[in-house]
């Protein structure tokens, strides 16, 4: 019996190594860490650093300035300014052919040291940049009411796959778009623009439309934060909310955390005024709500300004130093048409001390991980 055991134990020795060089050598699952680590993560980060450190403050400050088209020289904006993006309006696509856009993108990423973030308003509905032109589409995108209203969740998701393809034909790898913000009164500014739902079912749509840009490679922008509620157009002057933070908490954060989850890539802050976090400053340019966005609810991405040429901060901050509060808040990408005159004043605040080196480094960080995410670089 002793013999027999001692022999059974053996083949149990002998027998282990080679289930597991079966088991770990043939069966692709089992070579797949169980934290899903990205073994190239180490290469990402290197990359990203190694360009960093490359950098001049010029091309580094230049990186963090998304900005609207410029009418004339364009081509040489972007070298000039070394500039990070371009946010594409209606004017761009007007009495032009797919091909004449497609070759303006195209020329704009040859002038670039680093490729550009090129992105677009399609949110379907009431704001629409380009399938409104029957140059580019039958019939412009239809509102997420309106999918949800005739298909439900599976229609948004497919036709968010189908937009986004749509803006990738073209060059574009940014929509500004879901908007996520609660609002189910019809008279509110924002409504139209909504998903028109409750905050769990507008959290629902939010991860739909995320997982759906993130499979197309496009990148997705959650607007506009902390959620607009009943407040006025901010195109047309200042709005102020005077809603407790509680609210906040229990309604328009959470289809931004839905969002968050979901991998959304940026986080649009709206200019509101709210009064429960910051009673004197725009939630774009205050410091408070930013590290609500990124204490409370861990958003690691990127933070975008709303147009700072919007009246509501036209009319009440001075041109020049406007871009240097917003990046002191904590935004990552300014939003702008008024660049010429911003960059070079944000580059004399880092020299003379103001903006502390490592927060742009930090923030151009961020820009380049998603660029290459976008697979850009």
């Amino acid at each position: 019996m002793k013999k027999f055991l001692l022999i059974l134990g053996l083949l149990v020795i002998i027998a282990i190594p080679i289930v597991i060089y079966f088991v770990y050598d043939f069966d692709s699952d089992a070579n797949i860490p169980s934290d899903n680590l990205d073994i190239n993560e180490p290469e990402k980060t290197d990359k990203i650093t190694e360009m960093l450190d490359n950098m001049t403050i010029p091309e580094k400050v230049g990186q963090m300035f998304m900005v609207r088209v410029p009418k004339e020289n364009a081509d040489k904006r972007v070298s000039e300014y070394h500039l990070g993006g371009y946010i594409m309006f209606g004017r761009d696509f007007d009495n032009k052919t797919k091909e004449e856009v497609m070759g303006n993108i195209a020329s704009w990423q040859s002038a670039a040291d680093i490729p550009m973030l090129i992105g677009v308003d399609e949110e379907g509905g009431t704001v629409n940049r380009i399938s409104t032109n029957t140059e580019f589409r039958s019939e412009p995108f239809k509102s997420s009411q309106e999918l949800y209203k005739d298909g439900g969740f599976d229609l948004i998701y497919e036709d968010t796959i189908e937009k986004s393809k749509f803006l990738k034909e073209l060059g574009i790898n940014v929509n500004f778009a879901p908007v996520v913000d609660v609002s189910t009164n019809p008279d509110d500014y924002i409504y139209k623009r909504s998903f028109g739902e409750n905050a769990t079912l507008t959290s629902e749509y939010a991860t739909t439309v995320v997982t759906a840009m993130k499979e197309s490679n496009v990148a997705s922008v959650l607007k506009h934060f902390p959620g607009y509620g009943n407040n006025v157009d901010t195109h047309t002057g200042i709005a102020i909310d005077n809603r407790s933070l509680e609210n906040f908490r229990n309604n328009d954060f959470l289809p931004f955390k839905a969002g968050i989850e979901s991998g959304a890539d940026i986080i649009l802050v709206s200019h509101n005024i709210v009064t429960s976090i910051d009673p004197d400053n725009p939630a774009s340019l205050s410091k408070s709500v930013h590290e609500i966005l990124r204490g409370e609810l861990g958003f690691t991405g990127v933070i975008i300004t709303d147009d700072l040429y919007m009246t509501a901060i036209r009319d009440n901050y001075e041109n020049e130093s406007v871009a240097i509060q917003a990046i002191l808040a904590g935004n990552d990408l300014i939003c702008t048409t008024d660049f010429e005159p911003q960059i070079p004043a944000v580059i004399a605040a880092i020299k003379a001390g103001i903006i502390d080196i490592e927060q742009i480094n930090e923030s151009v960080r961020k820009i380049l991980e998603l660029k290459l995410e976008l697979n850009l670089i």
